[in-house]
């Protein structure tokens, strides 16, 4: 088990069939988005969800990306972001904080903090407890240009 794993599991309190995480800043990362220590498998044991709060700095991206087999739903807490998804990223979305968002399974997304001052802060919660080990790259260029 990674050292990350370990770190993970020391910030979680209780047992017996309910378990916590107090309050606790960013403590790692995945394609520029900070993530707190949330909930998932890696140190909940948890079988099919995971549960985050993600930060995209300001002025930062979110690599296009596609969720293998798994919904994710978001809750923007603040800030503004964009959504480009679809074959070759063609549509564009714009939502702000209390919005809430649904990401079906295979839908390639990149996702964008439309501020250069002020972070995106989000909760994730994924229908997947491996967070983002499940998660591939995206190339819009790949897709045929007579794609919607």
């Amino acid at each position: 088990m990674s050292d990350q794993h370990e770190e993970l599991k020391q910030v979680v309190e209780g047992g017996n069939g309910i378990r916590v995480i107090r309050g606790s800043g960013n403590m790692r990362g995945w394609n520029g988005i900070e993530y707190k220590a949330g909930m998932s498998a890696k140190n909940m044991g948890a079988k099919k969800l995971s549960m985050n709060v993600a930060t995209i700095p300001p002025g930062g991206t979110a690599y296009a990306h596609i969720h293998v087999d798994f919904e994710l739903m978001l809750y923007i807490l603040q800030g503004n972001v964009r959504h480009a998804y679809g074959p070759g990223l063609k549509h564009t979305i714009d939502n702000e904080g209390g919005d809430f968002i649904f990401i079906e399974p295979g839908v390639p997304h990149e996702v964008y903090n439309l501020s250069d001052t002020e972070p995106v802060m989000a909760v994730v919660a994924r229908s997947d407890a491996d967070e983002w080990e499940n998660i591939i790259s995206y190339d819009p260029k790949s897709e045929d240009s007579e794609s919607d």
